[in-house]
């Protein structure tokens, strides 16, 4: 169970680092996306930061928890920006089920707090 919740926490840690970086590296392809979506330009290095910042706090085990809870209002926010625009939104809800799921299936002390049987 505990490899389990390392791989699939690494997923949407691996693609939330890479979205962060490319936000801070601002291509012409992210910088499209950001005005498509209804975000000025300028606003890309602090959603870059504050994406990285999340997500390395998602990865250090001791502050995993808050990490999760961090991203699940930065993914919250994802979701209705992509629904507002009518787009599909299943990717940032997807991921973060799968922040959480991992998390669960890492963490006995998490799997005390929400049992799924009795």
């Amino acid at each position: 169970m505990l490899w389990a919740g390392r791989i699939t926490n690494a997923l949407p840690a691996a693609v939330l680092l890479f979205s962060g970086v490319m936000m801070l590296v601002k291509p012409a392809a992210v910088v499209q996306e950001l005005v498509r979506l209804g975000y000025p330009e300028h606003l890309a290095l602090g959603i870059g930061i504050l994406e990285l910042a999340c997500t390395i706090v998602y990865m250090i085990p001791r502050t995993s928890i808050l990490g999760a809870i961090l991203l699940t209002g930065y993914l919250g926010g994802a979701t209705a920006t992509h629904v507002r625009i009518g787009d599909p939104f299943y990717f940032p809800v997807l991921f973060g089920v799968l922040v959480w799921l991992g998390l669960f299936l890492c963490d006995e002390r998490l799997r005390t707090l929400l049992p799924l049987r009795s």
